[in-house]
């Protein structure tokens, strides 16, 4: 149903289409669209399921959706489109954005394909030829606390990966701030499995998962450098960041542990936090001395954060948790969607988090 704004006139709904949503983000954001007041979906494209009715590949959508699955096919993507989400895996969206966004289209990639700047570095870490270099300087990074302003005229944002959601967010008033060295930066972060996709493996069984804890991605994560990107796009200089992922025996749910050396311990670390993140609706910086867990967030785009100086080894330690699916996905390319069209930002993201 259309909404009426201030002035009693009926706002548009917008048109959208889902490439991809056959995997756990694709069908994270399918749930948030469907309850969204301003979002008529569409379409939704899968190659090897079209034809399959989405309440039948995900049957939570039951009573909720009778599209089907179709054939993605780019013209009829853009005559029944304004808006184009890209759930698939990467490479896939830097090879069809490109005609969207000429045909009119507005499109928000929750791949990596237009992430990271340096077309060389993505290259590498991607193992994959680049299909639309000129695009990535087109594309504003979709981190709303850092790139709002940038976001409301965008064509096409990149959303950021899950990791660097969480801890670009615990070190952003550091940096910014110039309050920490910037080569002593750590990250030891841990998600649960449905940040690893849908695909079967046998590292992702349950009898490997479960009462189990582990580390990958040690030696380098191609998530690391989004990161520096990011950090390095706010610092006076560069940084140096030891990245360390690790896998929770859990579904949902991201957990950074940060740490940091202070120039000086003499800082109110507990304010500059509430400051920075006081107008911000995703981002809840606790009190003092209380830590956040992952069940707090589970099912929102609400990313929580609490900052701990550890006085005996002059260092501080950030706790950084979030949904991996919902604010490091699918949330935050909604978020993205409110903002372009200069709605009220929590518009269909306000879900209090599941708990137990």
């Amino acid at each position: 149903m259309q909404e009426l704004n201030a002035s009693n006139k009926m706002i548009p709904l917008v048109r959208v289409g889902v490439v991809g949503a056959t995997g756990y983000t694709g069908a994270e954001l399918l749930r948030l669209l469907l309850r969204h007041p301003q979002v008529e979906l569409k379409m939704v494209t899968s190659r090897a399921d079209a034809g399959v009715r989405l309440d039948q590949h995900w049957p939570n959508l039951r009573g909720e959706c009778n599209l089907s699955y179709v054939v993605p096919d780019l013209d009829a993507l853009a005559e029944a489109c304004d808006l184009v989400f890209f759930a698939t895996p990467h490479t896939v969206a830097m090879s069809m954005a490109a005609e969207l966004l000429e045909k009119g289209c507005r499109v928000i990639d929750l791949s990596a394909d237009f992430r990271i700047q340096d077309i060389d570095c993505w290259e590498s870490w991607y193992a994959a030829k680049h299909q639309s270099p000129e695009l990535v300087r087109q594309a504003v990074y979709g981190l709303p606390e850092v790139s709002r302003s940038q976001m409301h005229d965008a064509a096409l944002i990149a959303c950021p990966g899950c990791y660097p959601t969480a801890i670009q967010l615990g070190f952003l008033p550091l940096l910014e701030n110039d309050l920490v060295e910037p080569d002593s930066l750590i990250a030891n972060a841990a998600s649960g499995v449905s940040g690893a996709g849908k695909q079967a493996s046998v590292p992702n069984l349950f009898t490997e998962l479960s009462d189990n804890f582990k580390a990958y991605g040690v030696a380098g994560h191609r998530h690391l450098p989004e990161i520096v990107q990011g950090l390095n796009a706010v610092s006076k200089t560069s940084v140096t960041l030891t990245f360390v992922p690790h896998l929770l025996p859990i579904i949902r749910g991201i957990h950074a542990t940060l740490y940091a050396k202070p120039r000086t311990m003499d800082v109110d670390w507990q304010s500059l936090y509430e400051q920075r993140y006081a107008s911000e609706p995703f981002v809840d910086v606790l009190p003092a001395g209380v830590y956040p867990d992952t069940r707090s967030v589970k099912g929102t785009n609400m990313c929580r954060i609490s900052v701990q100086p550890i006085v005996h080894s002059n260092m501080l330690c950030v706790l950084s948790v979030e949904d991996n699916l919902t604010k490091g996905a699918a949330g935050q390319a909604v978020q993205a969607m409110n903002i372009m069209h200069g709605w009220d930002e929590t518009l269909g993201l306000m879900q209090i988090a599941l708990n137990p």
